[in-house]
């Protein structure tokens, strides 16, 4: 996968991508990416790329000339359009199925933006997705931009290393992860549950899923309005809620 970043601070991407499992994948040839200032395709004496606002109004708003150049020096040696993704408080709020989608495209171009706004014409003309990672507003769209790259890059073939791990992570499955145990197998008195030192895999995986619809109960019971509940799986739901019920 190609990943392009338009951002006024480019090397804010250096630190996050290039440790980790983001630098793995890198160097695994998974994905690689171009942290670029589109303060460079400002057409201004002073690379100027904010101005007020039309009708007045508090704080400053980007210009669309900067980052259509942009955008468009991306595409022109492209065959297939990219996706274009505005990162914005106003935008889809995130999710695993976002990634999910996002993880099956080959080029992928982010907008982070600073200030009090876009101009309206780089959200009308120029961008295919708007994304909010959630209901608060930062300083930019770069660590949205992180987040959203770091989501989508673990999903890609070998980007963990580990074809299971991603499948089985909280909202991939759309109920909350089981709970996960390691050695040593008794801890200040607290100690492994016995079946998951049994070795017997069958029933190993009736508890995770059985513990797995407990947390999502408890914790978002709101996934659950429209998870297809196979008839195993209202068995365990039922006896989870009798128990918590009688705790």
């Amino acid at each position: 996968m190609k990943i392009d970043i338009l951002t006024l601070f480019p090397s804010m991407f250096d630190g996050v991508l290039q440790s980790s499992i983001m630098k793995k994948a890198q160097d695994n040839g998974v994905f690689h990416y171009n942290a670029i200032d589109f303060r460079d395709y400002a057409d201004n004496k002073h690379n100027k790329v904010d101005d007020y606002p039309y009708g007045g109004g508090a704080g400053m708003v980007l210009m669309p000339q900067p980052i259509f150049r942009a955008v468009e020096a991306i595409e022109k040696s492209e065959e297939k359009p990219p996706r274009v993704i505005l990162m914005c408080p106003q935008g889809e709020r995130y999710t695993q199925k976002k990634a999910e989608e996002l993880a099956e495209e080959e080029h992928l171009i982010f907008i982070c933006g600073h200030y009090e706004g876009y101009d309206e014409r780089i959200r009308e003309h120029l961008v295919t997705d708007e994304i909010s990672i959630g209901d608060f507003v930062l300083t930019g769209g770069e660590l949205g931009a992180m987040v959203v790259i770091d989501s989508v890059v673990r999903l890609l073939p070998d980007g963990l290393g580990n074809e299971t791990s991603a499948k089985e992570d909280s909202f991939s499955t759309g109920l909350l992860e089981h709970p996960h145990y390691t050695r040593p197998a008794e801890f200040q008195g607290h100690i492994v549950p016995e079946v998951l030192r049994s070795g017997h895999h069958g029933k190993i995986d009736e508890w995770r899923k059985k513990e797995s619809l407990r947390r999502t109960y408890l914790r978002r019971p709101d996934l659950l309005e429209t998870y297809p509940l196979s008839k195993l799986e209202q068995a365990l739901l039922a006896e989870v809620k009798a128990e918590e019920k009688n705790k």
